[in-house]
């Protein structure tokens, strides 16, 4: 018996990898999954109140969701028309598989299109590294918000 192969074959099926996925920008209303998703990590797993979860944004901001090779939102983030960004969330079997780093290069690419000159968001302080790795400067005094602690972070685009 061939362990390695078995071995290789349990590593693709249990880690995901940049193949098993895609980006593409969504609407809000007709993508239920994105909804499923901002649920189940936000709401679920960090325990925000699900009244600060839903607001009128969501209406009006350009959403982009990652999907498996199913077709099954797996990860989300939206921009609003100013450039802020914000409800980045990915579900945590696919996290670490550069799910985020894909939406949020979706994200810039379309705030360029857009014409924004710079990008902005309230990172929680548990992601700073994550949005540093793409150049985004942390500014300002760290603040809570749905009692997670954040910082004020922004991206020059040109």
């Amino acid at each position: 018996m061939n362990y390695s192969l078995l071995y290789i074959i349990w590593v693709q099926w249990n880690f995901p990898t940049m193949s098993d996925f895609s980006v593409h920008q969504a609407e809000f209303h007709t993508t239920p999954g994105i909804k499923s998703v901002r649920e189940q990590v936000f709401i679920q797993e960090q325990h925000v109140p699900e009244e600060l979860e839903w607001d009128d944004h969501d209406a009006r901001a350009i959403h982009v969701v990652a999907t498996d090779t199913h077709n099954q939102v797996i990860g989300t983030a939206r921009m609003l028309a100013d450039g802020h960004i914000g409800r980045m969330a990915v579900l945590a079997a696919w996290r670490n598989t550069g799910i985020g780093s894909a939406m949020l290069q979706k994200l810039l690419s379309l705030a360029k299109e857009r014409g924004l000159c710079k990008v902005f968001l309230h990172a929680q302080t548990s992601a700073i590294g994550f949005y540093q790795d793409h150049n985004f400067r942390a500014s300002g005094e760290e603040f809570m918000d749905a009692g997670i602690p954040h910082r004020y972070m922004e991206k020059e685009l040109y």
